[in-house]
């Protein structure tokens, strides 16, 4: 009986799910489970969100920018970051929608971006060179930030005081204070999630730049070996900096794990396998937490490590297919014992109110990558009595990209700039108070409260911004001073550049 309820659950899931027939641009016909139409009757420009995906880290710049700054309402800011140290710290980006650079969200949003190209760069063409420069405006910083063997600087600004601010980037006035780790204070999570931006994005320019490539590569390697020699939280050590706004809740053992597959990846050291395969498991490598994110990357690792079992044949990772199926099997009702997925009435991933579409974001990613692992080996996922294809992944996937872009009860994109209707408030100080262009005297720290705290719409448009999204019932009320539900976030973006790359592909239009 148990078993063919079970069916009978994933069958209803699996089968509305795929259907696309819930959105009047679908005009009312339905789709076979697992099936694409015709790229012309594709319900978006994926490709347009693809560039405006992009565009929008040039919004989030801080140093000095560019002659070809595509977005022009920014300016220069942050040009002496670092100087309280002397040490050179200008550039990166700043996180979300205040000034701070926080290095943990800033090294996962360069791993996954990196990650975006590696999977799908060479179906990007004109977008390609675009995020190249997204990623190497954030490994210059990180560069920067590790220089001096045994110290990692991991952020720039106040959170605090900054926060106590609405203030443009171009106008900041509030202490721009350098926090660091090192064996004293070490911050495990953080050096290993560096290690793993670098490695990655040392893949991304493997051949476009082999000398950045292999400089890349190399700090990741000794910035690993420090991230594995000086365990400790940086949490713990710079808990009244860091803490609430990046405190890491999963521990560092995700990140070693993360940052170890990154660096077997980018440098084929059989080393790295070894250690993997020594500590897999005190890692945490078949925790049962499906939650993928800035904080936690127990799944991006399995995805990441199946790969090297599926397509290159590493049979020693075998288990590691087992752990991302097990993730597979959670997102489907009825399809796992724990770690149940929720969806809004919708139809949107839910797992929490602040800032949830990372999660739809990171991901659909992972079933796009995941689906071509799986058709390059010819296999599938087993979830009980259910197998789920690689056609299913993507399409699950598509249905979540579909309903940020407009495809939702609200008829709203969650991309601004993107659609006939999306947020007009977001949470982002840049965005809500006039340009330097528009208004040239600076703008004191509690005098953007005003603006803030109005109705008016933010002024300059922020292209590609992805916003937290709406709440567990579809409601999204579009207020700045909301920043769960109204905040951008790079590392929001970061994993939809590869969803969208694949979906812009498989409809013809890259």
């Amino acid at each position: 009986m148990a078993s063919s309820s079970f069916s009978f659950a994933c069958f209803f899931f699996l089968f509305t799910l795929f259907s696309f027939s819930t959105n009047a641009a679908n005009n009312g016909k339905h789709y076979p489970v697992g099936h694409y139409r015709h790229p012309r009757f594709a319900s978006h420009n994926y490709r347009d969100a693809l560039t405006k995906s992009i565009l929008f880290f040039e919004g989030q710049r801080s140093g000095k920018l560019p002659p070809n700054q595509r977005i022009t309402w920014r300016r220069d800011s942050g040009l002496s970051d670092g100087s309280p140290m002397h040490v050179d710290l200008v550039g990166g980006y700043y996180d979300a929608g205040d000034n701070v650079k926080f290095g943990f969200p800033m090294a996962f949003t360069t791993t996954m971006l990196s990650w975006s190209v590696i999977e799908f760069g060479g179906l990007m063409k004109g977008e390609l060179q675009n995020a190249r420069e997204a990623i190497r405006w954030a490994t210059d910083y990180l560069l920067k930030a590790t220089a001096k063997p045994g110290i990692i600087y991991v952020q720039v600004g106040d959170a605090n005081k900054d926060h106590a601010c609405w203030e443009r980037p171009e106008d900041m006035d509030t202490p721009r204070s350098v926090f660091k780790i090192d064996k004293n204070t070490p911050g495990t999570e953080v050096a290993a999630e560096t290690a793993a931006a670098l490695a990655a994005a040392s893949l991304v320019f493997r051949r476009s730049d082999p000398t950045y490539s292999k400089i890349l590569a190399r700090r990741a390697i000794r910035v690993f070996q420090f991230a594995d020699k000086y365990r400790g939280s940086y949490s713990n050590g710079l808990k009244p900096f860091v803490c609430p706004f990046y405190c890491d809740f999963s521990g560092y053992q995700d990140e070693l794990l993360w940052g170890a597959a990154w660096l077997h990846k980018a440098t084929k050291n059989p080393a790295y396998l070894n250690y993997i395969q020594a500590n897999g498991q005190t890692l945490g490598a078949d925790e049962g937490d499906n939650t993928f994110g800035w904080d936690n990357k127990h799944v991006g690792a399995r995805i990441l490590l199946s790969k090297a079992f599926l397509v290159q044949k590493v049979q020693s990772l075998h288990d590691y297919k087992g752990h991302a199926d097990n993730f597979i099997c959670s997102l489907i009702p009825g399809a796992a014992a724990s770690s149940q997925a929720q969806y809004t009435p919708g139809g949107l991933l839910f797992k929490m109110n602040d800032s949830n579409m990372q999660y739809v974001t990171s991901t659909s990613f992972l079933l796009v990558t995941y689906a071509k692992y799986l058709t390059s080996a010819r296999t599938v996922v087993k979830c009980g009595g259910t197998f789920v294809t690689p056609k299913m992944l993507r399409t699950i996937a598509k249905r979540q990209v579909d309903y940020l872009l407009g495809e939702n009860p609200l008829k709203m994109s969650f991309m601004v700039g993107y659609g006939a209707r999306y947020p007009q408030r977001i949470h982002h100080r840049g965005s809500s108070l006039p340009s330097v262009a528009a208004h040239p005297a600076k703008i004191q720290c509690s005098w953007g409260f005003s603006v803030m705290n109005s109705q008016s719409p933010n002024p300059n448009i922020l292209i590609g911004a992805v916003v937290g999204g709406p709440d567990q019932n579809d409601r999204f009320p579009d207020q700045r001073s909301d920043y769960e539900q109204s905040e951008p976030a790079t590392y929001i973006n970061a994993p939809l550049v590869g969803a969208l790359t694949y979906l812009a592909h498989s409809f013809g239009q890259l």
